[in-house]
């Protein structure tokens, strides 16, 4: 070092700043929220920052650097400003950094996991459940519709991955059978027709009704020829195996992610909004009448 080279004894916030890795704007708020305390200023009016000041913002840089929150660095200095950079001042602080980071941590492994399974399955396929999904594999390709899908992503999240297991066995029987499916989308257009111009007394409404009914009973002795039914049967017990009665219906729940814990089905029901006339929800009833009464 040259000897006519004089080593400054204190700086400028720019200097600062370029020497810690910050800017000025961020020194400012260290000052602002307590964090760095307000250095003299000179005779310029502008701050000067010592040694003991720069070693103090250097050890916030670098515990910044590490994840720990402002509020927690300055809450280590004021339980132990003396050592609070080398101590045991933030041993708190650190561990409660350190589980917040291993549940980002699992979080991410979550993510890329369900990611990973989305271009596997298929973007829409993957963001149901594996039981779902395992129900509708080996399925022809294109046999499977997109208002299959959505229709499940609404049951599992009001009746859970089984439920829309379940209900899955509907539409694998409708993939396979293309009359069946051809009567689906008839029974579907005529409902769909039953709009708000549409009296609830109007002779169309209970011929639809009977005509649901039909296809329901002959969907159903589908499902029993083909033996899907023991395939259902086959999800029960697999899913009583796998969960014995705990009494904690959340623990039941199944789907991993949580995002069908916290409601009953009676609300989540109630907040799902469906774009029903009222001659079509009397359809619903009078279709619902026809079943029941067939089975007594």
């Amino acid at each position: 070092m040259p000897a006519s080279f004089m080593l400054p004894r204190q700086v400028r916030i720019g200097d600062a700043a370029a020497f810690a890795g910050c800017t000025p704007r961020a020194i400012r708020h260290y000052h602002e929220i307590g964090l760095l305390p307000e250095p003299e200023r000179g005779g310029d009016d502008r701050r000067r920052y010592g040694y003991e000041d720069m070693i103090r913002l250097l050890w916030i840089r670098r515990m910044a650097d590490a994840g720990i929150a402002l509020e927690d660095i300055r809450e280590a200095f004021a339980e132990d400003p003396v050592d609070a950079h080398g101590g045991d001042g933030i041993e708190a602080v650190l561990e409660r950094v350190e589980e917040a980071l291993a549940a980002q941590e699992a979080e991410l492994r979550r993510q890329r996991t369900a990611v990973q399974r989305m271009r596997v399955e298929g973007s829409r396929m993957g963001l149901l459940s594996d039981l779902v999904t395992d129900r509708l594999k080996g399925l022809p390709e294109g046999s499977l519709r997109q208002a299959d899908l959505d229709t499940l992503l609404v049951t599992e999240r009001i009746f859970g991955p089984l439920g829309a297991a379940v209900q899955a066995t509907r539409f694998v029987a409708l993939a396979t059978h293309p009359a069946l499916r051809e009567e689906s989308d008839r029974i579907d257009a005529a409902e769909k027709a039953l709009d708000d111009s549409v009296a609830v007394d109007d002779p169309r409404v209970a011929q639809v009704a009977a005509e649901r009914h039909a296809f329901e009973s002959a969907l159903h002795a589908v499902i029993e020829e083909s033996g899907l039914d023991a395939d259902d049967d086959a999800l029960f017990d697999a899913w009583d195996a796998a969960r014995p009665e705990t009494g904690d219906d959340d623990e039941k729940d199944g789907s991993g992610s949580g995002s069908g814990r916290g409601m009953s089905v009676l609300e989540a029901t109630g907040k799902m909004p469906y774009d029903l006339s009222p001659a079509r929800l009397r359809c619903m009833e009078l279709a619902e009448g026809l079943s029941l009464t067939s089975k007594v």
